[in-house]
């Protein structure tokens, strides 16, 4: 009895070897699985469900057979692909949650969240994060073409690694902090629900943080990104390990 949980894959055609790697995953381990959740950061970008990519076509069909032999796949957008929609979903036959989520794990209330908006101390993302989850700016930009679609999303992206560069030269520290999660939020998240596990992505900093909010014991589960390898995190009626594949 094992749930899987993924996120931060950035899957795209630029690095085949990773979609190969989810490929394996999917065909595999994940077919074994009580159910298995991706949060956030499936694909690199998605700029619409309407994405003929074959790397989109490879990736839903392979969620599709783990589906179909009998596990559910469960889904929380991410800051790259926010804009996967309900057709998308049902391709893949995988359900879609709202951002947070409550699950229950064998008996035990989770916290799930991409993770982006535990990172309030980055005021620009956030700003940004605002603009782009309105439903009318989603409907204009997806009434656009697609070449203008992609070409927007690949200046976003290199908008982004413009400003997180920047960060790094002006203050290593700085950046370091603003690109993390902020206490306060997982303590307001953690506060508000009432329950004393929360697994999120988004960070890249894989890792299980205990720690104390009041006279609770809390576990914060940060799962790893697939830049240079699987991460996943297995959690069973026993326990929990954060692995690397």
């Amino acid at each position: 009895m094992t749930t899987l949980f993924i996120s931060d894959l950035h899957l795209d055609a630029e690095r085949p070897a990773v979609t190969e790697l989810f490929g394996a995953f999917m065909q595999g381990e994940a077919r074994r699985a009580d159910a298995l959740y991706i949060l956030g950061d499936l694909f690199e970008a998605w700029v619409g469900d309407d994405d003929p990519s074959e790397t989109g076509a490879y990736v839903a069909a392979r969620i599709r057979e783990v589906a179909d032999a009998g596990v559910p796949v469960f889904f929380i957008r991410g800051n790259r692909d926010f804009l996967l929609g309900d057709t998308f979903g049902r391709r893949a036959g995988m359900r879609i949650l709202p951002d947070p989520s409550v699950v229950m794990l064998y008996g035990k209330p989770a916290i799930l969240m991409h993770g982006d908006l535990l990172c309030t101390g980055d005021t620009a993302y956030q700003a940004f994060r605002a603009q782009t989850r309105n439903t009318a700016w989603q409907a204009q930009f997806l009434s656009q073409p697609l070449a203008a679609r992609l070409a927007f999303a690949a200046q976003a992206r290199a908008a982004s690694a413009a400003h997180q560069g920047g960060m790094k030269q002006d203050n290593q520290a700085s950046f370091e902090t603003l690109t993390d999660v902020t206490p306060s939020a997982v303590e307001a998240t953690l506060a508000q629900f009432g329950i004393d596990t929360l697994i999120h992505g988004h960070t890249h900093r894989p890792a299980l943080h205990d720690l104390t909010l009041g006279d609770r014991a809390c576990r914060r589960i940060v799962l790893g990104d697939w830049y240079e390898q699987g991460s996943v995190l297995r959690v069973e009626p026993s326990g929990m390990a954060l692995d690397s594949l």
